[in-house]
């Protein structure tokens, strides 16, 4: 456990940030008249996960590996702290859709309805808590390991051979 100690202080860290962002959207209104924007503003969360990942493997490089890590690590590193957020995944999107924006969902599919894209009986099957949870397993799982690995990349240790290429 003590290995991962970093990890699970980030992955941590990372969950509070995605409430905080949700409670920012729903704030911003993006879970109601600006509903239909929601999927574009979300995508900047993409800056916050980044800044995250790269401060949770920069702090791994220095206190773990004593500044000396290479690509792999890196990427095990960042595929550990993904798979402890895709972990509690149920749970945050319990408290974001209960408690920090309940009318999100019923929200959602009236877009999806007013937009013409489903009827309301399919927008209704398709828009669910459980959906939403795979969802964001699947986004927490590809994004964490495709930006983790790119945090990885910049943050190895050159070798002298490399920096002499």
């Amino acid at each position: 456990m003590k290995k991962f100690a970093i990890e699970i202080k980030w992955a941590i860290i990372s969950i509070i940030i995605f409430l905080a962002w949700m409670t920012l959207e729903k704030e911003l209104g993006f879970h109601s008249e600006k509903i239909k924007w929601q999927p574009l503003f979300n995508l900047l969360y993409i800056f916050p996960t980044f800044v995250l990942y790269f401060l949770a493997l920069r702090e791994k490089k220095k206190k773990y590996y004593n500044n000396n890590i290479n690509w792999k690590q890196g990427l095990i590193s960042a595929i550990v702290i993904s798979f402890i957020i895709v972990l509690f995944s149920p749970i945050t999107q319990f408290i974001t859709h209960e408690f920090i924006s309940p009318d999100f969902l019923e929200n959602t599919i009236n877009q999806i309805v007013l937009s013409k894209k489903l009827t309301l009986e399919e927008a209704k099957e398709y828009t669910t808590l459980t959906s939403s949870i795979w969802k964001n397993i699947s986004d927490g799982l590809s994004f964490g390991v495709v930006i983790g690995a790119i945090v990885a990349y910049i943050l190895k240790t050159k070798t002298t051979d490399s920096i002499s290429k």
